[in-house]
């Protein structure tokens, strides 16, 4: 799998080993997960077939801190919630919504 993650106009791309090019996913981090990790939206590319799952991964390989939250994330996909066994399509927006708390 290929990650390409942009940050403010700029992409950086690194390679996971099984996986070739196949379509490209915007991901928006809200919250705490933004804070964390210094990113609020940057783009990935998966293989075509790829699951919410696989996204998670290759996005934990640059930010370990999606790991950290990555069991109480919930995640939508066009701003429809999902699990992550949700195959993904090219142009896809892939949204990571930690946990909130608050009264």
């Amino acid at each position: 799998m290929s990650l390409r993650l942009r940050r403010r106009g700029t992409s950086v791309t690194r390679g996971l080993p099984g996986y070739n090019r196949g379509m490209k996913t915007r991901i928006l981090l809200f919250a705490a997960l933004a804070e964390k990790t210094g990113v609020k939206e940057t783009a990935i590319e998966l293989p075509d077939g790829a699951t919410v799952r696989d996204a998670l991964a290759a996005l934990e390989a640059a930010h370990p801190a999606v790991g950290e939250m990555g069991k109480g994330l919930s995640m939508a996909v066009n701003m429809a919630y999902v699990g992550r066994a949700h195959v993904l399509r090219d142009g896809d927006e892939l949204a990571l919504i930690p946990p909130v708390s608050g009264g």
